[in-house]
């Protein structure tokens, strides 16, 4: 299987991830030292001759002359469901329409999506009901360390209500973090889990334990299984229609024009 993250779709170059040796270990660093550990994905170098050759099909599908920055794939190649799991979901769980996101806390063009293009789908789409969000954690933890530890903290804070509260300050707050060693930045994501009303004692349990790491896997393994290959990665539709897939930090512009094609 191949992973790459995705680039700024403002840019040209295409960065990809080095090829990781043996299994990928993913672990919870907790105060009290290692709590649980998992592998068994190995990652390599994916060339853009195939992201071009699914942005090409995107233009006929979507009916376009030119390609547009949205890259989708025909119904044949992705699966007639894409299954929200019981993962968060923003908005109204009945909507006519789902994004399924599979996401990455560390990287900085999941960043990008929240703080560029995910306040114009709340306001346009998620907070009138049309579409809602479902969020599934999709770690590269190769180049991003601490991205499973975030992925854990954000599934701590689930588990008291605070969700979403606890994915935006970890995006908000991703310089602070994404750098440091993993000790260091399970501190500072129990400092925002207490600052959003997250009992300290219960969080600190819950990470000590590794309790969510086998959900995280299944994200893991179900963004694989639908061929997601970076992050962000999107998924946009219902069972009915079928899904598009929408690759890398887009515009609001790209999810708008499937959104509106998926209307009719």
């Amino acid at each position: 299987m191949i992973f790459l993250e995705e680039n700024d779709p403002s840019e040209n170059n295409t960065v990809v991830q080095k090829p990781h040796n043996g299994k990928l270990v993913l672990g919870i660093i907790a105060a009290v030292g290692i709590a649980a550990f998992f592998g068994g994905y190995v990652f390599a170098i994916e060339t853009a001759e195939s992201k071009q050759m699914i942005i090409q099909e995107s233009s006929e599908i979507l009916g376009n002359t030119q390609p547009p920055q949205v890259a989708t794939q025909g119904p044949s190649q992705i699966p007639k469901i894409i299954s929200s799991d019981d993962d968060p979901i923003r908005g109204n769980p009945d909507a006519k329409f789902t994004i399924v996101e599979f996401s990455d806390f560390q990287c900085p063009f999941c960043a990008k999506f929240h703080s560029e293009t995910l306040p114009l789908l709340m306001e346009n789409y998620i907070d009138n009901g049309k579409v809602n969000l479902v969020f599934r954690d999709f770690p590269i933890e190769s180049i991003h360390p601490n991205s499973v530890p975030a992925a854990h903290a954000s599934e701590c804070a689930d588990d008291q209500g605070k969700f979403w509260e606890m994915h935006d300050r970890i995006f908000e707050n991703q310089r602070n973090w994404q750098n440091v060693e993993v000790l260091q930045s399970l501190d500072l994501f129990k400092k925002y889990a207490v600052e959003i009303g997250v009992d300290g004692e219960e969080f600190d349990s819950c990470m000590s334990s590794a309790k969510h790491i086998d959900e995280i896997r299944k994200d893991l393994q179900d963004g694989q299984d639908y061929g997601v290959t970076g992050t962000p990665g999107f998924f946009v539709g219902n069972e009915d229609v079928g899904f598009t897939k929408i690759i890398g930090a887009q515009p609001f512009s790209s999810f708008q024009r499937v959104i509106e094609g998926l209307e009719g």
